[in-house]
């Protein structure tokens, strides 16, 4: 009976300091140098979608009644981006130019206070490699209540518009949305052409707020993607894109 006590209390010994010791880990900040690392295959990528450095590649949209809306570029840039964004910048820098001095802002003239909205579109979607995990964007938002979302289109062209914040906030600020497993960024059947697609930016306007004149501008599009099955891909695969 003495033996089964003591081997009792020196499992709850043993239990007790192993919870104890988890204890030490702040709950709610994960360390990111060992997520997906022996518990998953995968390889994330901090990338470059766009820094907006030519205001020609991209147009604009709005209700004729609402208002009047223009695109141009200025010289400026979020002097967070080369803390926050740092690794990635230097990473790219020895692969494609070096980020520009330019970001590309929007100017709305409403008519009138309605319930509307303004897009912002590239040219042609612009594909982004591999799962996409996150998307972010420094933009100034002028203290408004307006309401940004970004506009996707997923692996069988279905878009869908995820919501970045409000822009109540002055100056530069880095938003950042998830990409929800929902949506469809891969198909089992086929290899060659995983991901989705940014299609552009649509801002909500608040109807108390839509009024005057409104500017906000753009910088630094970048995405977190999973690139392992890009990287595994066999070499002597041949891509189904005909």
């Amino acid at each position: 009976m003495k033996r089964i006590l003591l081997v009792f209390v020196l499992a709850f010994l043993t239990g007790f300091y192993s919870f104890s010791q988890g204890l030490d880990v702040p709950v709610g900040n994960p360390d990111a140098n060992k997520i997906g690392v022996d518990t998953a295959q995968q390889k994330l990528k901090d990338i470059t979608i766009s820094q907006f450095e030519e205001a020609g590649y991209w147009y604009s949209s709005i209700g004729s009644d609402i208002g009047m809306i223009s695109l141009r570029k200025r010289i400026g840039a979020p002097e967070g981006k080369a803390i926050l964004d740092k690794e990635r910048l230097e990473d790219e820098a020895s692969v494609n130019a070096p980020p520009g001095k330019y970001v590309m802002g929007v100017k709305v003239k409403f008519y009138r206070r309605a319930l509307s909205n303004f897009s912002v579109f590239p040219v042609r979607p612009i594909p982004i490699a591999g799962k996409c995990k996150t998307i972010s964007l420094w933009a100034v938002g002028r203290n408004f209540n307006h309401r940004m979302k970004i506009v996707i289109e997923d692996y069988f062209g279905i878009r869908h518009e995820l919501t970045m914040g409000k822009l109540n906030f002055l100056g530069w600020k880095k938003m950042t949305v998830a990409v929800p497993p929902i949506i469809s960024q891969a198909d089992y059947h086929h290899t060659s052409a995983m991901g989705i697609k940014f299609v552009g930016l649509k801002v909500y306007c608040d109807l108390m707020e839509s009024f005057g004149t409104f500017y906000i501008y753009f910088d630094d599009l970048s995405a977190v993607t999973d690139l392992f099955e890009e990287l595994k891909k066999d070499a002597d695969d041949i891509p189904d894109d005909w």
